[in-house]
């Protein structure tokens, strides 16, 4: 058993513990980091910084949105602020700590210097996480230390935060303006402003730019977003490669590939075919990475919006992420994306066309399924048993039930239950309702 320092002019801290009930039990931060950490803390204050962090986190992109951007760059700031927690806590334990600056903190300056994010932003993400976590660390320090010793813990918390954080402000700032001066000077500077120009529209010289990013403009295009889901480690280079591996399998032949941040890559392909389908078996996708494809589009226009079309399936898997396949193209999404625009309004939408049908459970589910398939077959029970495997009765049976459910006549709202079910079918559970819910309306009241 690991024998942890005895409590000290701090040893409050040692007795800190994660107060929320929906506190995050897997940590951001590398497992060397966590094992040091609780090798000198103990597991309840390494919880309690998880915690925090992962609060410290939500906060700031409250306060500075542009620090945000889904759920990779949010594990990224998350695996930053758990550090530097987990830092900030080894200092007030023992003052004697070897100074540095959590590498976790710098991978995700670095990612805001390759994102393009303002200096000013992150400076100020620094300002909103130092002042969250001042109040977190006073306000556990209020309730773990009796009375006559607050007024001096609380001056160590101050001293020792300002100084970090003052520390914490310069070696951010030297590693951001370090990162944007390599991307300046680097060739991907130059490729990476002139395809971000043609994506906002703006006139460019095709010749011009078709030389320098060496990759055809003119004809057919289809796009790739990939992600990693950890931001643990830097996997740009594992995404690129795997990014042009999939477009090579849809058969196109000159690739524009472009890492965008450590976990995101853009990328082009030129496919010889009109539909560049997925081959047979499918994309054996690398695991930990996900693949939103866009359609095929012709010329210039095509090859942005090819690429708006990934973006809204990388919104659509990220809306459903246990929900959705690893490569997902955007034609087999597209209704989904374009009904989940409004997201709220798409949730009233599919409980008022399917009732008691829009329920997150297993057996709804199932009854959906059925429906979804009976009706795109024409209302044929033969081929609908036969693509869920099933037997005809058993179609008979739940296609009825399934029309219970809905609390309305079928015929007469066809497209908009149809509609209902793509969206259900596609979000699960971002558009349906808890499974112990009773239908209701967007008001709160029962349907008549």
């Amino acid at each position: 058993m690991t024998a942890h320092p005895a409590p000290g002019p701090a040893g409050w801290i040692h007795r800190l513990a994660p107060g929320r009930a929906d506190a995050p039990h897997t940590p951001a931060s590398s497992a060397h980091g966590i094992a040091e950490a609780t090798d000198r803390l103990g597991p309840q204050p390494v919880a309690w910084a998880i915690d925090v962090g992962d609060e410290l986190a939500r906060v700031i992109i409250r306060e500075v949105p542009e620090l945000g951007g889904g759920p990779v760059p949010f594990e990224t700031l998350r695996m930053g602020t758990e550090a530097a927690t987990l830092y900030a806590l080894l200092l007030l334990a023992d003052p004697a700590v070897e100074r540095r600056i959590p590498e976790e903190s710098l991978l995700g300056d670095r990612e805001f210097a390759r994102r393009r994010l303002g200096l000013d932003k992150v400076l100020r993400g620094i300002r909103v996480a130092h002042a969250a976590l001042t109040h977190a660390l006073m306000t556990a320090c209020q309730e773990l230390t009796p009375p006559a010793e607050r007024a001096e813990q609380f001056r160590r918390v101050s001293e020792l935060l300002f100084g970090f954080v003052d520390e914490f402000s310069s070696r951010m700032t030297a590693e951001y303006l370090s990162e944007h001066d390599r991307w300046l000077t680097s060739g991907a500077a130059a490729r990476e402003e002139t395809v971000r120009t043609i994506l906002d529209g703006q006139p460019v010289r095709q010749a011009a730019a078709s030389e320098l990013l060496s990759y055809r403009l003119e004809g057919r295009h289809l796009a790739v977003i990939a992600w990693c889901d950890s931001p643990a480690a830097d996997a740009a280079g594992d995404l690129q490669r795997a990014a042009a591996e999939l477009l090579h399998s849809r058969g196109c032949t000159s690739t524009l590939v472009l890492p965008t941040g450590r976990t995101t890559v853009w990328a082009w392909g030129v496919p010889q075919a009109a539909s560049a389908a997925p081959t047979p078996g499918g994309f054996p996708a690398p695991e930990g990475i996900r693949f939103a494809c866009g359609s095929v589009r012709n010329g210039l226009p095509g090859f942005r919006q090819s690429h708006e079309d990934a973006r809204h399936t990388v919104r659509v898997m990220q809306l459903d992420p246990h929900g959705t396949a690893s490569v997902v193209d955007h034609p087999d999404i597209q209704l989904a994306a374009l009904l989940s625009a409004d997201l709220s309004a798409l949730r009233r939408f599919v409980s008022d066309e399917l009732g008691d049908l829009a329920a997150d459970s297993r057996q709804a589910d199932q009854l959906r399924r059925t429906l979804h398939l009976y009706l795109r077959n024409e209302r044929s029970l033969t081929v609908a048993a036969a693509q869920l495997h099933i037997a005809r009765n058993t179609v008979t049976y739940r296609v009825k039930r399934a029309q219970q459910l809905l609390g309305h006549d079928l015929t007469p709202r066809l497209p908009e239950v149809m509609s209902a079910l793509e969206a259900a079918r596609t979000l699960g559970p971002a558009v349906l309702r808890p499974a112990d819910n009773s239908a209701r309306d967007g008001d709160g009241h029962h349907r008549s």
